[in-house]
């Protein structure tokens, strides 16, 4: 485990539902290669805030690479609504950009 995943944990200890550390640790996980340790900190954070659509575009980004193409669709599908929900049109754009390169 590296250090950034443990300084990362010890803080989520102390605030589980802290979405910014929650999504720095799901990131360092998906860089370490432990895709499915990733993808569960990506949906412990999705739980806390639905509307994290860094989230889902990473999550999917991940899947993506791993050849698991329609998980990879059905975060985007979902990050897609979340960006619509808050007004974020460039995520929505990137996404929707993803999601027709994968059809």
């Amino acid at each position: 485990m590296t250090d950034r995943i443990a300084m990362l944990k010890e803080f989520l200890a102390g605030n589980p539902n802290d979405v910014f550390t929650r999504y720095g640790l799901a990131m360092e996980y998906s860089k370490a290669g432990e895709v499915e340790t990733a993808l569960g900190e990506f949906n412990t954070l999705l739980k806390i805030d639905p509307d994290y659509s860094a989230g889902y575009f990473m999550a999917a980004q991940m899947l993506e690479k791993e050849g698991r193409v329609g998980e990879a669709k059905i975060f985007l599908q979902s990050g897609i609504a979340a960006a619509s929900r808050t007004g974020n049109q460039h995520a929505k754009s990137e996404m929707q950009s993803m999601l027709d390169m994968l059809d």
